[in-house]
């Protein structure tokens, strides 16, 4: 079931609101978590029923060894480290045989010219997000760091709808400390008010914007055999704000759905094109899951605690893996080489104590991340370097609509058709521009929500964002949701 479907919205989202907190006006605190649970689980099952015993599965074994490493017993086979190594085993395993199974499969026929068959594995729904959290709660529980044993505690937690299938990437003690709070269990209308605010906002970045860029990044990466410059600079751009709408407004959706649950949500995104170096970057995109990298995979291969090459390497490894978890591919794998190479080249110029300008370093930021995204969102190598050819290939070609307003350049620039593949955008220039003056100059949502009152103005706002209600007819996915 998706955020941006009419079932959701006019069915699943009401039904579920209103006996929830019904159930908490009668005082049946466990039943409105049990119900919670449900729900959240039939929110889950709507895509594919059959992976339903796997999050079961999953919830179950995380659930009953986080309770052990947090009140060890005595055990002779076992240490509490070794119980650890288990557990992120299991996830690590169950993540990798769904995830990448046919990946490893296709290698080895690759480079050893066997004929394993593939085993056609559909990726389950939310694996890679759910496996995650889990294995923050097992760290945690061995470091001692969760109280919380209920088990319909600890599923609210992991199958909360809000954050089910996409994230953000939450911790056990951010979350279960909310829904114990008795004024978290009646009606609180600002937050109703505030998270409706923010989740039409996120439906009108999915839907209105999002969606739009979609089909630009689909004509240029898919569907082109191959592109001149502006082409391929309006195919990159595509994606890239497309991809940005896209995650952005599912986690302003997700954060604006649990404040109607009086629960709140991390913040996971705050205006990451605004950064000046790559470092800065991944302080603003997809938070939690730097968070995650940094906590999880970072600092206990040594952070920079072991000197400055390991230093390097450790942030290089890191970011492979990060490309690794996005998708089974070698395009992710090399994306996140490129973005691991770039914070180990950030590192070593701040050695130097040579400062940009702030203009220049947003500039070198952005464009590396934009050509970046090119390998990210390619089908294949081939496909990226056929965006990236055109993009540096200098064949430039302007719109005839330009002539007059660069006549002083005439005789230097070629004006004409400038795109066969996009003759009928006419407007796509003015969308590029209004979404970089929107990611760029705009007050990001997070800042929206914090300055959020139930005044005349707020209420337009919200209304002209749910005017996106009326393109739900058109079916699309979250990006997100196929990582």
């Amino acid at each position: 079931m998706l955020f941006n479907s009419y079932e959701f919205i006019f069915l699943f989202l009401p039904i579920v609101y209103f006996v929830y907190f019904y159930l908490n006006k009668k005082h049946l605190t466990e039943a409105s978590k049990a119900f919670l649970v449900f729900a959240s689980l039939f929110f889950y099952s709507w895509w594919n029923i059959k992976y339903l015993p796997l999050i079961l599965i999953s919830m179950i074994f995380n659930y009953s060894l986080g309770r052990e490493l947090a009140h060890p017993k005595k055990m002779k086979s076992l240490s509490k480290k070794k119980l650890l190594w288990v557990g992120v085993a299991f996830n690590l395993g169950l993540l990798g045989y769904f995830k990448y199974m046919d990946f490893f499969i296709a290698n080895i026929n690759r480079f050893t010219g066997s004929e394993f068959k593939l085993l056609h594995l559909a990726l389950p729904l939310a694996i890679s997000f759910y496996t995650f959290q889990q294995i923050a709660y097992l760290v945690d529980s061995y470091r001692s760091e969760t109280k919380e044993y209920d088990f319909l505690n600890y599923a609210v937690f992991v199958t909360f709808f809000p954050q089910l299938i996409a994230g953000p990437i939450v911790h056990h003690k951010e979350m279960m400390p909310q829904f114990a709070k008795i004024k978290n269990k009646v009606v609180n209308l600002e937050n109703v008010a505030a998270g409706l605010f923010i989740f039409f906002m996120g439906l009108f970045k999915k839907v209105v914007i999002a969606d739009t860029f979609a089909e630009w990044a689909t004509q240029g990466f898919d569907l082109a055999k191959e592109l001149n410059m502006l082409e391929a600079w309006s195919a990159s751009l595509s994606y890239t704000f497309q991809l940005y709408f896209d995650f952005s407004g599912y986690t302003d959706m997700a954060i604006g759905l649990a404040l109607l649950f009086n629960i709140k949500l991390p913040t996971n995104f705050l205006s990451p094109y605004k950064a000046t170096s790559i470092q800065d970057f991944w302080r603003r995109w997809h938070i939690t899951l730097s968070h995650f990298l940094r906590d999880y995979i970072y600092i206990p291969l040594g952070g920079n605690r072991k000197g400055e090459a390991r230093t390097y390497l450790n942030l290089f490894i890191t970011f492979l893996l990060g490309g690794l978890w996005h998708g089974a591919g070698w395009t992710f794998i090399f994306w996140g080489a490129l973005h691991g190479a770039a914070l180990v080249i950030h590192r070593a110029w701040q050695k130097l104590k040579i400062k940009l300008p702030v203009i220049l370093a947003w500039f070198i930021t952005f464009n590396f991340i934009n050509i970046a995204w090119v390998f990210f969102r390619a089908k294949s190598f081939d496909d990226a370097l056929k965006v990236l050819k055109g993009m540096f290939s200098g064949n430039l070609i302007l719109p005839q609509s330009l002539s007059d307003l660069l006549s002083l350049l005439r005789g230097s620039l070629h004006f004409g058709e400038w795109s066969k593949l996009y003759a009928n955008e006419s407007y796509m220039g003015l969308w590029l521009l209004i979404a970089f003056f929107v990611v760029v100059a705009m007050p990001n949502s997070m800042e929206w929500k914090d300055r959020f009152k139930t005044n005349f103005f707020y209420l337009l706002l919200t209304l002209f964002f749910a005017l996106s209600l009326f393109m739900l007819y058109k079916k699309s996915e979250f990006l997100y949701f196929n990582f």
